[in-house]
């Protein structure tokens, strides 16, 4: 089986887009416990980008799709909601949905990518973490999952010829 993990990028000063010292810090402990991956993608934005980095893994590619959604997605679900508010509002079609299906499609792609039983890792940005992990799995019942993911936070999926469950990757500081 095939795993993607989902991270939103550590700890920045804002309105600052670098990580500030603390970032680095829980980014590095937060790498030593993952890993390996055959494929990393971050976001274009630098926070995203230096997590990886920090985390001790290389970026094979930065896509402006998961550095931000636009003033439609947020204007449908503002940020920060919890998975099962955002997959509510995916259920109700409109710009969130048609945004998280774009994203579990370039998702699917990674998972082709890369071979069977490795790993591929994912760093963006609040928001975009919860409407992955809901457009990936559009039927999972998330109302035992916590609220909106945290720094370094967020799901790893599992991938069977499509994502078939998730479990949450909560960080405990």
């Amino acid at each position: 089986m095939k795993t993607l993990e989902i991270r939103r990028h550590s700890i920045r000063s804002q309105p600052g887009d670098h990580l500030n010292q603390n970032g680095v810090t829980l980014a590095r402990l937060v790498g030593q416990n993952i890993g390996p991956f055959d494929r990393v993608v971050t976001s274009t934005l630098p926070r995203a980008f230096e997590t990886s980095i920090a985390m001790g893994f290389a970026v094979d590619e930065q896509i402006e799709l998961m550095s931000t959604y636009g003033r439609e997605v947020e204007k449908e679900a503002p940020w920060p909601m919890s998975f099962a508010e955002y997959a509510s509002v995916i259920q109700s079609g409109g710009a969130v949905a048609k945004y998280a299906r774009k994203l579990a499609k370039y998702y699917a792609g990674i998972m082709e990518y890369i071979a069977e039983g490795r790993s591929a890792l994912v760093i963006n940005h609040g928001g975009v973490v919860e409407l992955s992990v809901v457009g990936c799995l559009p039927d999972f019942d998330f109302s035992a999952w916590g609220g909106s993911v945290e720094y370094c936070e967020g799901a790893k999926l599992y991938w069977d010829d499509k994502f078939i469950r998730a479990e949450e990757l909560r960080v405990a500081l």
